[in-house]
């Protein structure tokens, strides 16, 4: 007896199955073919007074890290560059170090008070200590 199955042209595995790692080698590669920075990790820890941010930054200069605050909204972007010198009659086989841009927004629960905030930036994690503004308290509504 033989089996009898409906053809579905919507079907995702026959197309799965034919693209099946077809684009894998390609993806997170820039067109010169080297990795590009990833994303920012943070961690973010609170008191009554402040926030303590950690970033990881590896292989980033410290002059190309740039922090901005505007109210509770904090922006970390760095560049990180790759030297690209190549000795005469050296052939370049493998680059796995990365050039490029990267940035990471966030946002806080309380306002920043710049004036008062720090930034330390040592073995590749940029730590910063960010001042919460005193605000009035918070009123409430009353619901007529």
């Amino acid at each position: 007896m033989s089996n009898v199955s409906r053809y579905d042209p919507f079907s995702l595995e026959p197309m799965a199955d034919l693209f099946q790692g077809f684009f894998r080698p390609m993806r997170g590669m820039t067109l010169e073919g080297e990795a590009p920075l990833s994303e920012v990790k943070i961690d973010v820890s609170e008191t009554d007074t402040a926030y303590t941010v950690k970033a990881e930054l590896p292989g980033v200069d410290k002059k190309d890290i740039e922090v901005s605050i505007d109210g509770n909204v904090v922006r970390i972007s760095a560049k990180a560059a790759r030297d690209k010198e190549t000795k005469d009659g050296e052939r370049v086989i493998r680059r796995e170090r990365y050039s490029g841009a990267i940035s990471r927004s966030f946002s806080l629960a309380a306002d920043i008070d710049e004036s008062g905030s720090s930034a330390q930036y040592q073995d590749g994690v940029l730590s910063l200590t960010l001042l919460k503004k005193k605000n009035a308290p918070q009123k409430r509504l009353q619901i007529n």
